[in-house]
């Protein structure tokens, strides 16, 4: 680890009041020192404005780009250095250093994928644009920290430029966190095999009511908006804190608006004036297990069967560190990889390399680009780089087109063979045959009917009667099923017409929930069959009964069929290892009739112990708290909570909020809407937006938890965009070293 920089804590409140001069002071304040590094970060510092707005929202200015995003890193760790470092020493396979040796295998994950020694060598060879904006990424988080001796950080006291490298495609971790820790530590850890059925349970999510993430993005053609201008929802699922909302300007062409991971030097779900974006999780299969034939070839060196010939095994190895209570300890393990990749598990004492996509200098050109592009030509340009795996993209302009993309990087494969399982790595005709082109893949643009939409569903149903034809797509580029969200988003699109932004929001919080649709009806016919039986549940039913499926905080059948819906899947036999909407209507429709109420009565009796009686209105129980700035939320029964009239997109709600106990009875916000806009493109783009709790996370910041009542209230704020909105809202200006100074 390279050490941090050192500055004395009255220089840097200099440089913090001046901005201008580098010194560190004696005693007497006669003598003086230059620290060149710092002089030219502090001169490179005077080249970035940060204005920051009613809420808290940086927006960063900058005749550079690169310049800009050394101001946008910046800013970030003002605002959540904590989780700015995090994502990093997880992504660079440094976690175990902060969490201990429980997290070296997370670690070792990392590190099959890439080294410090291949993320420097992919910096060197990356195009020299890319470089400065590497480089730059690096410069604002160490003048952040040159700036802020009062923080202290867990793992990273200093910022390298080719540590994006690690961290590329914007969800992070959205490809390497789907290969199960499970495998890897079986095989590197305990020299063993594990099942396939172990395998597919780590990477399936738990079917309990904490299991919902995923997104929704809608695009809407001019024809259906009484501007007559195309308009997008940008509504990612995450983690409530897992993004903040940016606004980084240059005068070379970027003007890009909307939630940035933190640490990514690229806005990863937004717009700029002319473009909109928005990623939903995809389904599309793009990562591969090939089971290895190795054998010993005759000096004793590990060989693996390829057609008719023998490959050596990449053999390395790689040392991790990892903290104790003595200090730092050290774990050193081999690392195989074959051209398929590396070796990640075995499989019936056969070793299985996983391939995924691993081009991080492309993949990071095409996150950063993207945010510049000015229309559908230019945009199609940008997908053709291909590197874009985990995502699907809902597309709007201010041309008025609308474009829908199912996933970007899809391998072609021979559809001979199962890739859903894991295929034979000795037969070439299993490898991947390149990528298959952008006019390939399942796209949508500008259909007939006006409108499209994702909601990590089927690309089938995205356009209603003018989507694509699954029988026209091999199996591995579309396997994602129908959900409860994506049967509701065509609910509220179909028919749409004289959408203005406030209505666009009224679609993207519609409150019916289809899968109680799926769920309740089969309680009713079980009652009515059996009822006599639990003549406890009379009332409970009755409030059931005259439901109409829609949630808000002072409805009681939300609660009730919330705690059924939990209960069930605690309790409920699974004979068929159904999942996500078919086990759901599985419940409703095909399992016994006692069954249903013995476990209505449980859910009953749940409610009665938790919170008194069973009528208790859903906002008393489903509640918002944001208690510390902590990455591993805990929530108190008895401190102060906001009432919350959302529900889980497990259930179709299309604004969704996920809720969990946590040593508590009632249930607390963890994921679900975050950043959440509406964006109309015209002569001039207009949006929207809400950010969950605040910009901050900083608990003694104004902006910690300013939002979290108009998040619940669903009272948006307009963006300032242009530079006139932003001044004319602009709280306080300043360089990144100074401290925040007032606007006026």
């Amino acid at each position: 680890m390279s050490s941090s920089m050192s500055v004395p804590g009255a220089f840097r409140w200099c440089v913090a009041l001046c901005a201008v001069a580098l010194l560190s002071a004696c005693e007497n304040k006669t003598e003086a020192t230059v620290d060149p590094e710092l002089a030219r970060l502090a001169a490179r510092a005077e080249a970035v404005t940060i204005i920051r707005d009613d809420y808290g929202v940086p927006h960063i200015y900058a005749k550079t780009d690169a310049d800009a995003v050394f101001g946008l890193l910046y800013a970030q760790a003002e605002d959540d250095f904590p989780r700015v470092e995090r994502n990093y020493y997880w992504a660079i396979g440094r976690l175990a250093e902060a969490e201990g040796e429980s997290a070296i295998f997370s670690d070792l994950r990392a590190r099959l994928y890439m080294s410090t020694d291949e993320a420097k060598a992919a910096y060197a060879r990356a195009p020299a644009w890319l470089q400065e904006l590497c480089d730059a990424f690096a410069d604002g988080l160490n003048y952040y920290l040159a700036t802020h001796p009062e923080v202290t950080p867990k793992v990273l006291n200093r910022f390298e430029p080719w540590m994006p490298m690690f961290f590329f495609e914007g969800s992070i971790g959205g490809d390497i966190e789907q290969i199960p820790l499970n495998g890897i530590r079986a095989f590197y850890g305990e020299g063993r095999s594990i099942a396939l059925a172990q395998l597919e349970q780590a990477r399936e999510p738990k079917l309990g009511y904490e299991q919902h993430l995923g997104s929704n993005g809608f695009a809407i053609a001019g024809e259906h908006t009484r501007s007559g201008d195309a308009m997008l929802l940008i509504n990612p699922h995450t983690s409530l804190y897992f993004r903040g909302e940016v606004h980084v300007v240059s005068e070379e062409g970027l003007n890009a608006y909307g939630a940035v991971t933190w640490g990514q030097f690229f806005v990863y779900q937004g717009f700029n004036e002319d473009t909109g974006w928005m990623h939903t999780s995809t389904g599309v299969d793009f990562m591969d297990e090939f089971v290895e034939e190795i054998v010993e070839g005759a000096d004793g060196a590990l060989m693996y069967r390829y057609g008719d010939e023998l490959r050596p095994v990449d053999v390395s190895e790689v040392t991790l560190r990892y903290k104790t209570a003595e200090g730092m300890a050290e774990r050193t393990f081999p690392r195989y990889r074959t051209h398929h990749g590396p070796i990640t598990h075995m499989l019936d004492d056969r070793w299985v390399a996983t391939r995924i996509n691993w081009d991080p200098v492309t993949a990071l050109e095409q996150s950063y680009v993207r945010s510049k592009k000015t229309g559908l030509e230019g945009f199609n340009e940008m997908m053709d780089l291909r590197t874009n795996s985990s995502n699907n993209t809902v597309y709007a302009d201010s041309s008025g087109n609308i474009a829908y993309y199912h996933g970007n990087f899809i391998p072609k494969r021979d559809t001979e063979f199962d890739f859903s399982q894991p295929v034979d790595g000795s037969n070439p005709a299993t490898d991947w045959q390149g990528l298959h082109t952008v006019d390939e893949i399942v796209t949508v643009t500008n259909p007939e009917n006006g409108w499209l939409q994702n909601c990590n569903s089927t690309p089938f149903t995205a356009a209603g009667q003018f989507s694509p034809r699954r029988e026209d797509y091999p199996v591995y580029m579309a396997p994602d099923a129908e959900n409860f969200r994506g049967i509701h988003a065509q609910q509220v699109l179909k028919g749409v017409s004289n959408l203005t932004l406030d209505g666009l929001l009224d679609l993207a919080y519609d409150s019916y929930l289809p899968g109680f649709e799926a769920l309740i009806p089969g309680l009713m016919e079980a009652y009515d069959a059996q009822g006599d039986s639990y003549p406890e549940l009379a009332a409970p039913i009755a409030a059931l009964r005259d439901w109409d499926m829609r949630t808000s905080a002072d409805s009681v059948a939300m609660s009730l069929a919330q705690f059924y819906g939990m209960q069930f899947r605690e309790d409920g036999a699974n004979p068929e290892g159904l999942r996500r909407m078919a086990l759901i209507e599985y419940f409703g429709s095909a399992s016994p009739l006692d069954e249903r109420l013995r476990v209505f009565a449980a859910a009953v009796k749940r409610l009665e112990n938790d919170f008194g009686h069973w009528d208790t209105p859903w906002g008393e129980i489903n509640r918002f708290q944001r208690l510390s700035g902590d990455i591993n939320l805990a929530f108190d029964d008895d401190k102060p909570s906001l009432p919350v009239g959302l529900a889980s997109g497990d259930w179709g709600a299309l604004a969704s909020y996920r809720a969990v106990r946590r040593d508590t009875k009632r249930l607390y916000g963890v994921s679900g809407n975050s950043f959440v806009a509406v964006v109309e493109f015209g002569d001039k783009v207009r949006a929207k937006s809400m950010l969950a709790g605040g910009q901050s996370g900083d608990p003694d910041s104004p902006h910690f938890y300013d939002q979290a009542q108009p998040y619940i209230d669903r009272k948006f704020k307009d963006v300032a965009f242009y530079r006139e909105d932003v001044d004319a809202r602009a709280v306080s200006s300043y360089h990144p070293g100074q401290r925040s100074v007032s606007a006026d």
